[in-house]
């Protein structure tokens, strides 16, 4: 996700980081390399010609280029002003006052618009709300069945009409009857799409707005498509009046030029991104956020709260009790691999780790998931013996496991070094951290009263 602008900026700011001083020659010179590197980033010329007017004229002033490191004040005013053009906020959904809040899923054919009211709902779910799912596109059965699946793997109701609802307006009035008696809070009408904007389409989606007056009408968009996207979340804008944006394959989008053009065209707030295909893989949009992981600065926010929802925090504590004791085994490696798995792709994970100091070389981390689940692959061939003490694992055992994991003897012997490298430097951290608790709680340091240890 924007890793090419990425790269080019954090170029561009090394290079300023390099002079000494600033004047308005060089300044012009970064200026102009970041219009290139937006346009390159397939973001709307009208949206970078806007952007790069308000960062010369905050960047080109006397206080900066007199300042004692004008190279991070130009930093700060470029995340500032990319946290602007993406919204600033994080837009919430709005509910209606009088339940349920109708919300109208509308895009182009392809775009994902059935996944992402299957994503929404389990959002919703997870955020204390019940949602109902119904499809009204008449026109692709595909369409309807592939959300009747989704809505039953996520355990959330669907509405599936009766024989007489043939039309879109009649589906969506007994979905909504049907959500007031059930006592659901949130409908979700996941509506048909074209190829291109037509008539027939928009008329549809009208008559469904002035019979479920929606509380939101959120258009699904694919970041794939560019600056398409953009022109048609424009157009439908105009014509039905959304409130906000949904993007999807975002993880697979190197430029984002769709994410940072959306809302300055169009008026309305990305709301959620879709960053993969499962169904807990879409995200609300936090434009402070993207703008620092854009900058090469992390969003370890973000982070943050993929941890807390996540990993069940007294399943990690009882881990960091072992991982601090001599009772690390095998079986504890593979179960914290598997708690770091719910989190998403480890290059995900690194993606949100900050650019800088000692981690500035993570983004050219080589990560192989195959690796990942070979080696949990590894250790479920072991015996439970077998996990608890590695030191019986001689040669015949080692030829076993391989074959029951479908790897090699040599991957079996490369596992076992690096989990007694582990154990080794866990063994030495815990020792440091220790004697250097110690030290400090001796030292009565104001704000760490006592301090036994860490």
């Amino acid at each position: 996700m924007f890793d090419n602008l990425s790269d080019k900026l954090q170029r561009v700011f090394k290079n300023l980081r390099g002079e000494g001083k600033l004047s308005a020659a060089n300044m012009e010179e970064a200026l102009r390399e970041i219009r290139v590197a937006l346009l390159e980033a397939d973001v709307h010329f009208k949206v970078v010609k806007q952007f790069i007017e308000q960062v010369k004229e905050k960047a080109m002033g006397e206080d900066v280029l007199t300042a004692l490191s004008p190279g991070q004040q130009v930093v700060k005013i470029v995340r500032d002003e990319l946290t602007k053009m993406l919204g600033n906020h994080a837009s919430r959904l709005r509910f209606a006052n009088d339940p349920p809040t109708v919300i109208l899923i509308v895009g182009l054919q392809g775009s994902g618009k059935t996944t992402s009211s299957a994503k929404l709902a389990r959002y919703l779910n997870k955020e204390g709300n019940k949602p109902q799912l119904v499809s009204v596109d008449i026109y692709r059965p595909a369409a309807r069945h592939q959300l009747s699946i989704l809505a039953k793997q996520l355990n959330t109701p669907i509405y599936e009409g009766t024989p007489e609802e043939t039309k879109p307006l009649d589906l969506a009035r007994g979905a909504r009857r049907e959500a007031m008696q059930t006592g659901r809070d949130v409908l979700l009408v996941d509506t048909a799409g074209r190829q291109h904007i037509d008539e027939q389409l928009m008329q549809e989606l009208h008559e469904l707005k002035e019979a479920l007056n929606p509380t939101e009408i959120l258009f699904v968009a694919d970041a794939m498509t560019g600056q398409d996207a953009v022109k048609s979340a424009d157009e439908f804008h105009k014509q039905l009046g959304i409130t906000g944006v949904i993007l999807t394959k975002m993880d697979g989008d190197a430029r984002g030029g769709a994410a940072l053009s959306i809302r300055s065209i169009t008026g309305q707030p990305l709301k959620f991104v879709g960053v993969g295909e499962k169904s807990d893989a879409l995200e609300l949009f936090h434009p402070d956020r993207v703008a620092s992981r854009i900058l090469g600065m992390g969003d370890v926010l973000s982070l943050i709260d993929k941890v807390q929802e996540s990993i069940d925090m007294s399943t990690a504590e009882k881990m960091q009790e072992k991982l601090m004791s001599d009772d690390f085994s095998l079986e504890d490696f593979r179960d914290q691999i598997k708690q770091i798995r719910k989190l998403g792709s480890l290059g995900g994970l690194l993606d949100m780790m900050p650019q800088i100091g000692p981690l500035k070389d993570l983004k050219n981390a080589k990560i192989d998931e195959g690796e990942v689940t070979r080696i949990v692959a590894i250790i479920d061939s072991m015996t439970p013996k077998e996990r608890r003490n590695h030191m019986i694992i001689n040669g015949a055992r080692r030829r076993r496991i391989a074959k029951g994991s479908g790897t090699s003897v040599q991957d079996v012997n490369n596992l076992l070094k690096q989990y007694a490298q582990a154990r080794k430097m866990m063994k030495s951290f815990t020792g440091q951290a220790g004697m250097l608790g110690k030290r400090l709680s001796k030292m009565k340091l104001p704000g760490f009263p006592g301090l036994p240890g860490f």
